[in-house]
């Protein structure tokens, strides 16, 4: 089976192909690199186009290929960007989707997974949230993810598109080997940064020390990326057996705080990590953690690499061996 995996060079993408290539799958990856690496997919047949400026390059592949499946993860994420650059994420978004879903359409492919978000919810209304809880995003990145989901709903009743959104909490860790993990051109998650800042012996910032939480700081749910992308090879599995259009929390079903992601990386680097309180960031929620009920019981999905010291673990050594990342291995 051939799917054409969207922006597939990326972080999350980069797992999700090998996980599909080692279940079988033939894998072609369509991806502008603005925010993806060539050095993270070796050995993948990768088309380098873009969703808004590469249409025609987009239909001609989906046509010559003949795909079974589509996996969508080209998207702009960084929610404070959002606010200052709402147009960038709608065209990227919003546009860019569009313009998959017509060729995809087209092509009479009938099974699309979408990488979707728990900024669908905004602040939730209890926790853990589930999937059918309220969905009112609190910036323009959740809102361009919930209109693509709400863009697959429509097409599969015009077209027979079926298709699976995983609204991911937070992703985070990286290989096993440190061979490959999180380089994004702007960083904004805090895992990363907070690691970043412990090997350089920096201060590091937490946005808010006043929130409704044990010891005030947000609280998240972290998701390994090895278990997301189990998570995209189930739903594909579940597309291949005839599953309706719906849409699957993914995380663990609690949440860490802060200032525990903080201890954690003191402790798993030996190292101080000297922290500086700012004022809360527009649109910080206080708590959110999936409700995974939904995903365990219909797909069978089961974190195995998601506790948070081995997530800190496998950060620290793709940082400490690749201090610049892809673009220059130590």
């Amino acid at each position: 089976m051939k799917v054409l995996v969207i922006g597939g060079a990326g972080y999350i993408g980069s797992f999700t192909v090998r996980a599909l290539r080692e279940a079988g799958y033939e894998i072609v990856i369509f991806d502008d690199l603005s925010q993806g690496h060539k050095e993270a997919v070796k050995g993948f047949q990768l088309v380098k186009g873009s969703l808004v400026e590469d249409r025609d390059l987009l239909a001609d592949l989906l046509q010559k290929e003949k795909f079974a499946a589509v996996v969508h993860f080209a998207a702009f994420i960084q929610m404070g960007e959002s606010y200052r650059l709402p147009e960038k994420y709608f065209r990227n978004n919003v546009v860019g989707s569009l313009n998959l879903l017509e060729a995809t359409i087209k092509a009479g492919i009938e099974k699309f997974v979408f990488s979707s978000s728990a900024g669908v919810y905004g602040d939730p209304q209890r926790v853990p949230i589930k999937e059918e809880d309220r969905k009112l995003p609190t910036n323009p990145y959740g809102e361009t993810k919930l209109i693509i989901e709400k863009m697959l709903f429509w097409f599969g009743k015009a077209y027979g598109l079926r298709s699976i959104s995983l609204r991911y909490f937070n992703a985070a860790g990286a290989a096993l080997d440190g061979s490959i993990g999180e380089d994004h051109p702007d960083e904004s998650h805090l895992i990363p940064l907070a690691i970043k800042a412990a090997q350089e012996k920096r201060q590091f910032s937490i946005f808010g020390n006043d929130y409704p939480t044990a010891d005030g700081t947000c609280v998240r749910d972290y998701i390994h990326v090895l278990d997301l992308a189990q998570a995209h090879l189930l739903a594909l599995k579940a597309l291949e057996e005839d599953s309706q259009t719906t849409a699957y929390n993914v995380g663990i079903g609690k949440g860490y705080s802060n200032l525990e992601v903080v201890e954690m990386i003191k402790r798993i680097g030996e190292v101080d990590l000297p922290i500086k309180f700012e004022p809360r960031r527009l649109g910080d929620a206080a708590v959110l953690y999936a409700s995974i009920e939904k995903i365990s019981k219909e797909l069978g999905f089961h974190p195995k690499y998601s506790d948070l010291e081995t997530i800190i673990k496998t950060v620290w050594n793709w940082h400490k061996n690749h201090p610049n990342g892809f673009a220059n291995k130590k």
